[in-house]
């Protein structure tokens, strides 16, 4: 079989179902799309979103008693943790935050700000939400930005002195006069006719430079809050700058946006999301299992596990939108666990992850999957990127194989990083035909075994392939 990407456009799909309509067989199906294999933890995580809903559906003092069943992974790196994750939270359209246990030990940080997860999270609610609303009002605003602009390029006429004897007719077609004329620019304006027009334009500038205060609680909360208020007490200049019409109605349409969007409105409904659905990734949790060992940079890897503790036992976080609470917030942990083990994790935390689940490592068939089966598979993006130069790019079976059976070799001899190998290996394979592509227009280009055991042997000469492949 010869993988083609197809000339014509792919019909539309139907409508995705909703979240809430999502069983978890479902989920799981969705999360097939983009993720091979790892059952285990598609069908844990696919449970964990469904139990959101149905505590949706409880009645208050219920749902306020059941807590998310935070979800530990474990499996060598480059198996999928963290897309799994990723793809559940853009599924539900959650808020999703990944952040790295690990920098919480770096020397001179030693756990500081732990916090700073959730209000990282907050701030990922809010600009989800904010695009929400701006779609909600981008014709209005749009429509307004359309008539300030038409005031720019026609300004209003003043009003004309009635000569006696005259009428209220003249006033009158003068009227009518102005509005053809308006009608006309509108329409130029539509079709893009007056795009390369100049301007005046009035445009807000501020006055003050930014500048943050550092405090014990971090640099968020009175950063903005000091911003605020002299921005309130000086208030903000403005000035008048010469754009094009295209320019110009780009920051007009942004100006009426920032009008109609109530930010108070978004705070509220962002901070309720982000407490109720939100979900935070753990990764390396496994850098730091283990007790204290007295020495080194690492020795506060215990300390930063109790640091961690009360925000996924559950605590109330003081954000610049106000205070947060985590108790509902899911936590999904990852972790190779290649020289630690999870019990190393102190017994407290251990029971904060009361799920946990093992990802297995990428087998040559998995390889070969990953290569053609997901949405967004490797051979899919670089058939894709070359045909945009209008080459017709085509993998033959036994040249997926080959790649497949590469990637398996090296990830023996060397460190095992799981799929991220694939990146490396295809751009060397296609090395030449990326570089020749603009020469080879309308030009079908197969690839084979024989071509990719070829390009391969030439990476296999160096012996050292940890450090020439990576």
């Amino acid at each position: 079989m010869v993988i083609y990407l197809p000339g014509e456009r792919q019909p539309e799909s139907s409508p995705a179902p909703s979240f809430d309509e999502l069983t978890p067989r479902e989920i799981v199906v969705e999360l097939d799309k983009y993720i091979v294999g790892q059952m285990a933890a598609k069908r844990a995580v696919a449970i964990a979103l469904r139990n959101r809903v149905r505590r949706q559906k409880l009645t208050p003092e219920m749902a306020e008693d059941v807590l998310p069943k935070n979800i530990l992974m474990i499996g060598p790196t480059g198996v999928g943790k963290t897309e799994i994750a990723r793809r559940l939270a853009r599924l539900a359209g959650c808020p999703f935050v990944k952040v790295e246990a690990s920098k919480y030990t770096e020397v001179g940080y030693v756990g500081r700000d732990v916090e700073s997860m959730i209000r990282d999270l907050v701030e990922t609610s809010i600009d989800m939400v904010r695009e929400e609303k701006l779609d909600e009002v981008a014709e209005r605003a749009e429509q307004a930005a359309e008539e300030r602009l038409l005031d720019l390029l026609l300004p209003p006429s003043p009003q004309p002195v009635e000569i006696p004897g005259s009428g209220p007719q003249n006033s009158e077609n003068l009227r009518r006069e102005t509005e053809r004329t308006r009608d006309k620019l509108r329409t130029q304006l539509r079709e893009g006719k007056l795009d390369q027009r100049m301007v005046e334009v009035e445009v807000r500038e501020r006055a003050m430079p930014a500048f943050e205060i550092v405090s014990n609680q971090g640099i968020e909360e009175m950063d903005i809050n000091v911003k605020d208020m002299l921005s309130g007490f000086f208030g903000q200049q403005k000035k008048k700058r010469k754009m094009t019409v295209a320019e110009a109605l780009d920051y007009l349409i942004q100006e009426e946006e920032n009008k109609l969007i109530d930010m108070d409105h978004v705070t509220r409904i962002a901070t309720e999301r982000a407490e109720q659905m939100g979900i935070i990734f753990v990764d390396e949790i496994d850098k730091i299992a283990g007790r204290e060992s007295g020495h080194g940079p690492d020795v506060s890897r215990e300390g930063v596990q109790r640091d961690i503790l009360p925000i996924i036992e559950g605590t109330t976080v003081n954000t610049r939108y106000g205070m947060v609470r985590t108790d509902h917030i899911l936590f999904i942990a990852a972790g190779a666990f290649h020289i630690s083990k999870p019990s190393d994790l102190i017994p407290e935390l251990q029971g904060r992850l009361p799920l946990r689940v093992e990802l297995n490592a990428l087998t040559e068939e998995d390889f070969v999957r990953i290569l053609t089966e997901p949405k967004n598979a490797l051979i899919k993006q670089y058939i894709a990127l070359l045909e945009t130069e209008g080459v017709k790019l085509a993998f033959t079976d036994d040249a997926i194989a080959s790649l497949a059976h590469f990637a398996v070799m090296v990830n023996e001899q060397t460190e095992n990083i799981g799929a991220r190998r694939l990146h490396t290996i295809l751009e060397r394979v296609l090395d030449e035909i990326s570089f020749e592509a603009p020469e080879l227009k309308k030009k079908n280009v197969k690839v084979d075994g024989a071509y990719v055991i070829k390009q391969l042997a030439e990476i296999a000469k160096n012996q050292d392939l940890n450090r020439y492949i990576l």
